[in-house]
């Protein structure tokens, strides 16, 4: 019997998942762990009660600060559409800056905390920087001139 070869894909293989698409599936995981991280901050014996007083993180509760939250839950939330739809060489580059300016920011969440909850920030925040690094490596190894289906189209032309 002979092995006979095709091109038919089969069920088990995968499909070649483009960058773009890797990207927005990792900004769409920061985003639920980066989401859950703060509501599971609520369960910290005082925290609701530190809210009720009018304070978090030493910051008084103000619209200032508010708006600074949400900027920071929107920023991630929005590379989740970003990262589909800019044209590569922005999208290239915004996932790269964006990326690298939320690690810094992931970590600050642990200033201050005890070591009672070591365990907790370093888990979250350990999972939250190893998907930004993710990120930064598809991002950088993200090369626009292969993004675009016309170069692709001219390079087989070109054959």
């Amino acid at each position: 019997m002979s092995d006979i070869r095709t091109n038919t894909p089969s069920m088990l293989d995968n499909p070649p998942i483009p960058v773009q698409a890797k990207l927005a599936a990792a900004w769409t995981s920061f985003m639920f762990l980066y989401i859950y991280v703060d509501y599971f901050h609520l369960y910290k014996p005082g925290a609701i009660d530190e809210i009720r007083g009018g304070v978090v993180f030493e910051f008084d509760i103000s619209g200032t600060l508010l708006t600074i939250f949400t900027a920071s839950v929107a920023i991630p939330a929005l590379m989740v559409m970003l990262s589909m739809t800019l044209p590569a060489r922005v999208n290239r580059a915004t996932n790269l800056v964006v990326a690298l300016l939320y690690i810094p920011f992931s970590v600050f969440n642990a200033v201050g905390e005890s070591w009672d909850w070591a365990s907790f920030y370093g888990l979250s925040i350990g999972i939250e920087v190893l998907l930004l690094a993710f990120i930064l490596r598809y991002a950088w190894k993200f090369r626009p001139e292969i993004a675009r289906p016309e170069s692709s189209r001219e390079s087989v032309s070109a054959r």
